[in-house]
C-alpha cells in the first residue's frame, strides 16, 4: 500500500483521511501541539494507529508543502471566521438575545 492510499484528495486544501471526515489537518495539529500517536488516538478515536502514523509520515516527508497547505487552511478559516462576525445576526439570533437580555434584567430586578 502506498502512502497516499491512506488518504482521499478532494481538492489542494482539502485532504482527508479516507472512510473518515477527518482532515490530514486534524491530526497534524495535535502533532505539532506536542500530542504522541497515543494521546492523537484519544482525541481522534475513530481513527488507529496505522492511518494516525500514515499521517504523520505524509507530513513529515512533505513538510514544506503540508505547513503551506496548514497556513493555507489556517488563514481560510480566519477568514470564514471574521465574515461571519461582520455578519449581521439573524432574527431568530436578534429575538434569542433580547429574551436573553430582558431575563437577565428581571433577574437583577428580584436581587
Amino acid at each position: 500500500m502506498q502512502l497516499e492510499d491512506y488518504f482521499e484528495f478532494l481538492d489542494p486544501d482539502d485532504i482527508r483521511i479516507k472512510g473518515h471526515r477527518i482532515g490530514i489537518d486534524d491530526v497534524i495539529k495535535y502533532y505539532l501541539s506536542g500530542y504522541s500517536p497515543e494521546q492523537i488516538l484519544e482525541e481522534l478515536p475513530s481513527l488507529n494507529f496505522e492511518k494516525i502514523y500514515a499521517s504523520l509520515t505524509y507530513y513529515l516527508h512533505n513538510r514544506r508543502q503540508m505547513d503551506a497547505y496548514m497556513l493555507r487552511l489556517a488563514r481560510w478559516r480566519e477568514e470564514r471566521y471574521q465574515e461571519w462576525l461582520a455578519k449581521e445576526p439573524s432574527d431568530v439570533v436578534k429575538r434569542m438575545r433580547l429574551i436573553k437580555a430582558q431575563r437577565e434584567q428581571e433577574l437583577l430586578k428580584i436581587q
